[in-house]
């Protein structure tokens, strides 16, 4: 289920909760959608087992930005924006700019942050992006990072600002990873130079990347030198990158253009596959079923082992009122893709809402695998209280509610539930246990 999230405070579907934001703060926006993050995850893998980096220890977080940028922040955390996803033209560009911050990453070039931020969570992490950003916006000298994610504008601070030294080695350490890889760098050329003619721009016209990625003739040089001689220059795009990339292209465009846009672009005739992903995501956000869902059932009948558009068709169901339809394609796509937390929590969240207590124990398994596939998604453990508190396991929706405050980074509330918890829950029971271990973490740092 594509979900986006404007405000941190906000508790919307399949969402991962990261932080509250300063009140001067702009509301930061980010995105969860499992087909879209396993794209960049099928990119990036590779790479990062080429830099001998474990690809399970890097968290990619995609903001909701149309700003051109990506960048690492807190050293295993890869931040992309959706500006990015959509103005690169093809799967090539993406996977360059991933192996380049791959390259900072592996360097260790936020390591004067590293010691701090790796054993932060998420939601310290976002917090600490967010109130700089606050500090940004007031004027603040005390401001440790750059980017106000809810605006686009990302201020030149040093946390941000790599060395030419720097984007130098992060570019050598792309070229490797690729070479390892076996894939061309043309993708990573074509866009140095793409940035290097935005460089001619005032700065408020620059793309954001260039104020974080200063770019050189000299480093497009050594790129292209390098092209010239690699045994891989000419060689293609993957199949499935390229497929993977017009799709999550579609879907970004479905989703974050106005309908009329996408139906402009995705037009009628257009019969790939792309196009009528697109326009079906169109259609549905009008909202017009009596298009949208013939579309999905078309894409479903040629692909019937596509999680994704199970996934849709279940979204689109649940969404206009139809939830005991909902069920079937959500439940066909989380058999499709056992291992997705977002595709459990929607499936969850639809057997929750049809107010059925026989429907409760399966909600409840499920949330309870989602949980232990994202230990720090909020709206998890919150759907997951939800469905203890139905089943009466009172103790256990309390322990639930201490888990999706110590994940928002909210340590009062943490202690408060915890104490509720350990109450209800019987002395060596695993539960309370927890509990109490939640409640000694929470008090090591008040809010």
């Amino acid at each position: 289920m594509f979900k986006r999230i404007k405000s941190l405070a906000a508790c919307l579907p399949l969402i991962v909760m990261l932080a509250a934001p300063p009140a001067d703060a702009e509301a930061a926006r980010f995105i969860r959608d499992a087909e879209i993050e396993n794209t960049i995850r099928a990119y990036s893998a590779p790479l990062f087992a080429a830099a001998g980096l474990n690809s399970k220890d890097v968290k990619i977080l995609i903001v909701d930005d149309d700003t051109l940028n990506a960048f690492v922040f807190g050293g295993m955390n890869l931040f992309i924006h959706t500006g990015l996803l959509l103005k690169s033209e093809h799967a090539g560009q993406l996977i360059g700019v991933i192996a380049h911050e791959t390259g900072h990453i592996a360097g260790g070039h936020l390591s004067r942050m590293s010691n701090r931020m790796r054993s932060a969570s998420t939601a310290q992490i976002i917090a600490m992006i967010l109130g700089a950003a606050a500090g940004i916006a007031t004027g603040s000298a005390q401001a440790g990072s750059a980017i106000v994610l809810g605006g686009g504008e990302l201020a030149r601070q040093s946390v941000f600002r790599f060395s030419r030294a720097q984007e130098s080695a992060a570019d050598q350490a792309a070229l490797r990873y690729l070479e390892r890889t076996g894939q061309s760098a043309r993708g990573m050329a074509e866009f140095l130079v793409v940035m290097e003619k935005q460089e001619q721009l005032t700065v408020g016209r620059q793309p954001t990347y260039l104020r974080t990625h200063p770019i050189t003739r000299d480093r497009i040089n050594h790129v292209i030198n390098t092209i010239a001689t690699s045994r891989f220059s000419d060689t293609p795009v993957r199949r499935e990158f390229a497929e993977m990339h017009r799709r999550m292209t579609a879907k970004l465009w479905g989703f974050l253009r106005p309908p009329a846009k996408t139906l402009n672009r995705y037009k009628e005739g257009d019969d790939s596959v792309e196009a009528r992903y697109a326009r079906a995501i169109a259609h549905y956000r009008v909202p017009d079923l009596a298009k949208a869902l013939p579309l999905v059932d078309g894409l479903i009948a040629e692909n019937p082992e596509d999680p994704y558009f199970q996934e849709l068709k279940g979204q689109i169901l649940f969404e206009n009122g139809r939830g005991a339809e909902a069920i079937g394609p959500y439940d066909k796509a989380v058999r499709l893709l056992p291992d997705s937390a977002l595709l459990r929590i929607g499936l969850a969240r639809v057997l929750l809402e049809q107010a059925d207590p026989s429907l409760t124990t399966r909600a409840l398994a499920h949330l309870k695998q989602a949980v232990r596939l994202e230990t720090e998604n909020p709206f998890a453990w919150s759907q997951l209280a939800i469905a203890y508190g139905r089943d009466r396991q009172f103790g256990m929706s309390a322990l639930a509610l201490a888990e999706a405050a110590l994940a928002r980074g909210n340590k009062k509330e943490a202690r408060n539930q915890a104490k509720r918890a350990a109450k209800r829950l019987k002395r060596g029971q695993a539960g309370r246990l927890r509990a109490e271990d939640i409640g000694r973490a929470a008090r090591k740092k008040k809010n």
